[in-house]
């Protein structure tokens, strides 16, 4: 997949580092030739020096033929108009804007620009632990619609089934590691002693979930 990514700080880095490790075909714009000197030398990508707004440079990189396009600049005003062009000008069919102000991110959004705003997120996340903290948090997705999370089997769960567990739509068991081997449950399966179980659950749910394993809330 042919990938542009504008902007090279520290989220942009890492995004270009990880999808050249997977194999697509990526191009950094950035006008700071020190920001792109954090790639490294064995980056395979393609770098473009220049604004990631500017017509010529976002044709330079090969955005007439691309399939997506993240902006990730320092700058939300930057990160907007970017992806606006790649999106209405250019019809990349995969355009992200990464967005500092929760709110703008959230206006964009509504108007169909797909955004992340890592300020949301973050505080989010730090919610989640913190209110839920005798639930092991492994991972709140991005949109904040669901938290993957880990728990040792209580007792009373031994012998219990999966599907008693299950709750459409709100929990679900994912998968278990029983003795130092991971596999996904059907619904007939049994919890045994020694299980460590992970879950899908909706942020709305969480206080369930921690009712059905007897977790009192502090």
């Amino acid at each position: 997949m042919k990938i542009i990514i504008m902007g090279c700080g520290r989220v942009g880095t890492q995004v270009s580092l990880l999808l050249a490790k997977h194999g697509h075909e990526v191009t950094v714009i950035d006008h700071d030739a020190n920001a792109l000197s954090k790639l490294g030398v064995d980056f395979k990508g393609k770098i473009v020096h220049g604004l990631g707004f500017d017509r010529n440079v976002l044709i330079e990189a090969g955005i007439e033929t691309t399939e997506g396009f993240v902006s990730a600049s320092a700058s939300d005003n930057a990160n907007i108009v970017a992806a606006r062009i790649a999106r209405n000008i250019f019809h990349v069919p995969r355009v992200v804007a990464r967005l500092y102000d929760p709110v703008r991110a959230e206006i964009y959004q509504r108007l169909g620009l797909t955004t992340i705003s890592s300020t949301a997120w973050g505080a989010e996340r730090i919610v989640e632990v913190v209110t839920h903290s005798d639930l092991d948090v492994l991972h709140i997705f991005r949109d904040g619609g669901t938290t993957l999370v880990r728990i040792e089997s209580p007792a009373h769960l031994h012998k219990v089934r999966v599907s008693q567990m299950n709750i459409a739509g709100e929990i679900a068991v994912t998968a278990i590691t029983r003795n130092d081997r991971t596999f996904i449950p059907v619904s007939g399966t049994e919890f045994q002693e020694g299980d460590t179980i992970y879950l899908a659950v909706l942020p709305s749910a969480m206080v369930r979930l921690e009712e059905m394993l007897g977790i009192e809330r502090r």
